[in-house]
């Protein structure tokens, strides 16, 4: 039997509804699952803001959210691996196991996926601003005791940094920058950092970002970027040469093994250019910029490797891991600080976004991770 709930639609820039919706019981692969917590990203943004995510248009009425965690409340009868009362995250892109890609494990990139919340694919695939989910039970992982739902909510944007390590092929004990101290680049630095890195230098124009990074474990040290900008490209180069030498000034930094470039900025782009030693690689994790002018012949010449990093495959039980090292070692980081700001159900979602898309608070308190608590008890527990 049909379940009445409530969801959080967007029907253009900035027209945000709380509308009731029905949730059919969970199919036979299926678990239904009253979602709890959902962080806020940069992709739920500019489709909040613009009814668009680059090229990608909303195209029909959308839930948005896809970083969750939440309650299983129902299974589907071939499900015998999770019961309700289960406190689980979410996974929300499904491939469609088929292609090359997904055999080789490389669903993240498969043509065909369909992503909660993305205006990629038509009919929209619903996002987790909803009461209550199906979702295949192969897509979904319980979470330990010790994590809060919060916390499960970050595995999805941990899974970003995550893959991105992988690709680094990061040498142990390597020295690592990062550009961007936002939650992906906060991230990257953590992931760096626990998986053997000896020395993660967070780079960023915002200094309190970087005071967080380093006081709260995510990094080792800090270089804020000069608002410098060149008046023409040869001009920008050089500006991003002597950004390349600062970065290696500090905390005698010296080469750089591998670059995490969280910003999409060409500044900081051409800059990761220049910083990375021969042989070394920058990870373009940043959705910035779609066209570029960078120093390819400072990549080649050093046979620097500039590798893209799209989602993630295979990584929420490994992300668990990680938070639970971070947990039991005395240096950091502790993630639940990532979330700076939380409101309670889908009637404050406008605020929410409207948070998500600053800095600082009115206080002049940092916004990192802005997250929407639509547990059953929401209101009570802010």
């Amino acid at each position: 039997m049909a379940t009445e709930i409530h969801a959080s639609v967007l029907h253009a820039a900035k027209d945000l509804r709380v509308e009731t919706r029905t949730v059919s019981p969970p199919a036979a692969d299926e678990v239904q699952i009253h979602i709890a917590s959902t962080g806020l990203c940069g992709s739920d943004l500019h489709y909040y803001s613009h009814f668009r995510n680059g090229d990608i248009l909303v195209r029909e009425p959308l839930s948005l959210g896809h970083e969750s965690a939440g309650i299983v409340t129902a299974v589907g009868s071939s499900v015998s691996n999770f019961q309700p009362g289960d406190k689980v995250a979410l996974e929300v892109g499904l491939p469609c196991e088929q292609c090359q890609r997904c055999k080789q494990g490389r669903y993240n990139i498969c043509k065909d996926v369909r992503f909660r919340s993305s205006g990629k694919c038509f009919p929209h695939f619903q996002g987790t601003l909803q009461e209550r989910v199906n979702h295949p039970a192969k897509w979904v992982y319980k979470l330990p005791e010790e994590l809060s739902m919060d916390v499960g909510a970050l595995l999805e944007p941990l899974g970003v940094a995550l893959h991105a390590f992988r690709r680094s092929l990061m040498p142990e004990n390597a020295t690592v920058v990062v550009f961007g101290a936002g939650a992906v680049g906060l991230l990257c630095a953590a992931a760096a950092k626990l998986r053997g890195a000896g020395k993660v230098v967070i780079a960023d124009i915002d200094a309190g970002r970087l005071d967080f990074a380093v006081q709260n474990g995510f990094a080792h040290a800090s270089y804020t970027v000069p608002m410098r900008r060149g008046k023409d490209i040869d001009e920008s180069l050089q500006i991003a040469k002597e950004t390349a030498e600062e970065i290696g000034k500090v905390d005698g930094v010296g080469e750089v093994d591998v670059v995490f470039e969280c910003t999409g900025v060409p500044s900081c782009v051409q800059a990761g250019i220049y910083a990375t030693r021969p042989g070394g690689r920058i990870m373009l994790v940043g959705m910035g910029h779609p066209i570029q002018t960078l120093p390819l012949g400072a990549a080649a010449l050093r046979e620097v490797d500039i590798v893209g990093v799209f989602r993630y495959a295979n990584t929420y039980q490994e992300s668990i891991d990680i938070v639970l090292q971070a947990q039991k070692s005395s240096e950091g980081p502790d993630f639940s600080k990532l979330i700076t700001h939380r409101f309670a159900g889908f009637e404050d979602a406008v605020k929410a976004f409207e948070m998500a898309s600053k800095t600082k608070d009115a206080d002049g308190k940092l916004v990192l991770k802005v997250v929407i608590d639509s547990s059953e008890d929401a209101k009570a527990r802010l």
